[in-house]
């Protein structure tokens, strides 16, 4: 992240909580910023499924087995590299 901007945002007590516990006081916003992110991503993934599934027969459980697959075989390296 290039520059960050302060929001107030609401939070349910006890996840906040638990995150303050897990990261201390200095490290609450980055975590909330990296779930953010992966969330973001996720949406993404998801907007990426339909689209195909627009053109496509939906996935069948067996592809989604054989990437879910290859998404654990893969090492932080090896995503680095295929990038």
């Amino acid at each position: 992240m290039s520059s960050s901007k302060k929001y107030s945002v609401s939070l349910p007590e006890d996840l906040a909580e638990t995150v303050r516990s897990r990261t201390g006081p200095g490290a609450f916003s980055a975590y909330v910023a990296e779930a953010l992110e992966h969330k973001l991503a996720m949406d993404k993934l998801a907007e990426i499924v339909a689209d195909f599934e627009t053109d496509n027969d939906p996935i069948t459980p067996e592809e989604l087995a054989a990437a879910m697959a290859d998404l654990d075989h893969e090492t932080p390296d090896s995503r680095r590299h295929a990038a």
